[in-house]
């Protein structure tokens, strides 16, 4: 696994934000993101890498690890799962049994482990997973702090093109915002990022470490990002995989449609571009579209007032008296049971 180093100086990491000491100096974070593939179909071994990849972020002195988009349960890069328009077929649907077998249940014994792993590590960490919730998945981002603890989650409000005969669509309760002892920490995932009015919600909510789990390697990618980190005035830590056509399995298990034939065990699906930015929009560390690795660098929060202080989206550069934002956050429910009764264990999540 490389090691992209961290720039800026290599001075003493500060573990906590005492906001009662020297005024004079901002506190330093080192953060993580963390480019690798998912080990497809089985989900075991995928906490098994994970747990490896956070070991070895840790040993750097890693206070805050975020994974990529999906890495629990996987990105499902390259399938149908059978769909044309008026008809599903067979194996489609099987393939969506297996997909439905790897994703975890929230809370469940997976996240038990992963919480367990932040404890062991002593990180924060965002952990891209596919939540299930009775027979509708979700493409989650689940948070922990350093004590092992759970903190919650965010569902991806909009899924994109095809992901959305997978994924159900998150509602306005999940797009937490945690305040830490090394910052205020949240996450959008993939094309949401280009959602402006969730953004505005996120700023809104005081974020100052942005993380943004994607699967998207293009070039443009970077683009949003260092647009966020300017708009937000906040770091932006943005993980992908990196993956090859022998990181799935191989056919007919599973089919890349419309361009199997080309590829090769080695072919590169997914190329990475993961990157670290701060909020002056310099690029800290990455992006990286070599292989896996982790890419670290020592985030300064001061940069967030310096920051702000050219630009504050939803402070003294906003005009509330001309635009409002109002952001429906409560659960919603297909169904409400007036009595205890009536419900079921699934739906009381």
């Amino acid at each position: 696994m490389a090691l992209v180093p961290a720039l800026g100086n290599d001075g003493p990491l500060v573990a906590e934000v005492d906001m009662g000491a020297d005024y004079s100096s901002a506190p330093t974070v080192r953060a993580t993101v963390v480019q690798a593939s998912t080990v497809f179909y089985d989900t075991p071994a995928t906490l098994e890498k994970a747990e490896r990849l956070l070991a070895e972020a840790a040993s750097h002195g890693s206070q805050l690890v975020v994974f990529p988009e999906a890495f629990v349960g996987g990105y499902p890069r390259g399938s149908n799962f059978g769909v044309t328009i008026g008809n599903r077929t067979t194996k489609g649907k099987e393939e969506f049994r297996k997909y439905h077998a790897a994703a975890i249940d929230v809370p469940g014994p997976e996240v038990d482990r992963l919480a367990a792993m932040a404890g062991k590590y002593k990180v924060y960490l965002a952990m891209g997973v596919i939540e299930r919730d009775g027979y509708t998945l979700y493409c989650t981002v689940l948070f922990f702090d350093s004590q092992g603890g759970f903190l919650g989650k965010h569902r991806k409000l909009m899924p994109t093109a095809l992901e959305r005969i997978i994924w159900g669509f998150g509602d306005g309760s999940t797009i937490p915002v945690f305040e830490t002892p090394i910052g205020k920490i949240g996450a959008a995932i993939c094309w949401e990022n280009r959602m402006p009015l969730l953004r505005t919600a996120m700023y809104a909510k005081g974020i100052e470490i942005y993380c943004a789990p994607t699967a998207d390697a293009r070039d443009v990618w970077q683009a949003s990002m260092t647009h966020i980190a300017l708009e937000g005035g906040c770091f932006v830590l943005s993980a992908n995989q990196f993956c090859r056509r022998k990181d799935y399995p191989p056919p007919p298990d599973y089919v890349f449609q419309g361009t199997e034939e080309d590829l090769t065990p080695d072919s590169v699906i997914c190329a990475g571009g993961s990157v670290i930015i701060s909020p002056s929009g310099a690029v800290l560390a990455g992006p990286n579209y070599e292989g896996e690795a982790l890419i670290s660098a020592d985030l300064d929060l001061g940069e967030i007032a310096r920051a702000k202080f050219d630009f504050d989206v939803v402070g003294h550069y906003s005009r509330s008296e001309l635009f409002s934002l109002t952001v429906m956050d409560k659960p919603t429910c297909p169904v409400t049971f007036t009595s205890a009764s009536g419900r079921t264990k699934g739906s009381e999540k």
